[in-house]
């Protein structure tokens, strides 16, 4: 994860309009009853853990602009300290999904249609879906089976909605961003494995 710093400032008339509709209810907006579930998530087995407004950039995706890449990176953290960096509005980070090293299991914490700050170059955060993995890049025991199984499925789908080419072409490494001083995912990744199980999933 990195700080992103080419994401344009939100400007005071975006930032006031932003709080003159966090005070509207819910129910205003929706004509029903307002209630504390969570919002819906894009990928169905994903459980909603939102990152804070402040980390990413609202959007129209695919209309406003194409989803041709994933981009796979590991955390360098934990899982929960991953959530909560992403709801820390002074860390001006995200991604879309964080998957955890146990089992597997999916965060959501930007909507896909939005832009999350994760690759370091607006460019590619443009067009991309950015993937957490929980772990280190210099510890394997990280990268367990139900990561990749569950990962793998995961970038399946988004490849799916968005007729991306399952081919290293098109799911990269953050290090690969033009611009990127990261290393992540790191040479302990397997990408032969887990190309071909995002091809078979």
């Amino acid at each position: 994860m990195e700080r992103e710093r080419t994401a344009p400032a939100p400007t005071r008339r975006r930032l006031l309009k932003g709080a003159a509709l966090a005070t509207v209810p819910y129910a205003l907006f929706s004509g029903t009853r307002a209630t504390a579930r969570p919002r819906a998530v894009d990928y169905p087995s994903a459980e909603w853990q939102p990152a804070t407004t402040s980390n990413y950039s609202r959007s129209n995706r695919p209309t406003a602009y194409p989803v041709d890449r994933v981009v796979v990176h590991v955390t360098q953290e934990t899982y929960a300290d991953t959530l909560s960096i992403f709801r820390n509005p002074e860390k001006q980070v995200s991604a879309h999904y964080v998957v955890r090293s146990s089992d597997g299991h999916v965060a959501q914490c930007v909507r896909e249609a939005d832009i999350a700050w994760h690759a370091g170059n607006w460019d590619y955060n443009t067009r991309s879906i950015g993937i957490e993995h929980e772990g280190w890049v210099d510890r394997p025991e990280y990268f367990t089976n139900a990561l990749y199984e569950q990962s793998a499925r995961l970038t399946a789908a988004i490849c799916a909605t968005y007729g991306i080419p399952k081919d290293r072409a098109h799911i990269i490494a953050h290090h690969e961003v033009p611009g990127s001083d990261h290393t992540d995912p790191g040479p302990l990744w397997d990408w032969t494995r887990y190309i071909r199980m995002v091809n078979f999933a």
